[in-house]
């Protein structure tokens, strides 16, 4: 599943997110890997794209980025969904 490095890189990288979650008042809902497709998925709670932003330039979260492809969602809940579609016409 892990070469090494890969290996290090995540240990690391799910080490520090207690400090991430203080520091950026963020949480990790939750993580689900798909091994044989060497994928994972993450779904993160972020105050805002530059909260989530910053965690991203930590250097555990480059170091796993180096090791894989990463694509970023972002998604809105239902209520934000209802507040945009208020305000606009």
């Amino acid at each position: 599943m892990n070469n090494e490095k890969k290996r290090k890189a995540n240990l690391a990288y799910f080490g520090k997110w207690d400090a991430w979650s203080k520091k950026y008042k963020v949480k990790m809902v939750g993580a689900w890997s798909v091994s044989d497709e060497h994928v994972t998925f993450l779904v993160i709670e972020a105050p805002s794209l530059e909260a989530f932003q910053k965690l991203r330039m930590e250097p555990e979260a480059r170091a796993v980025a180096a090791t894989e492809t990463v694509e970023t969602k972002m998604v809105v809940n239902k209520e934000e969904i209802m507040k945009m579609l208020q305000k606009t016409k």
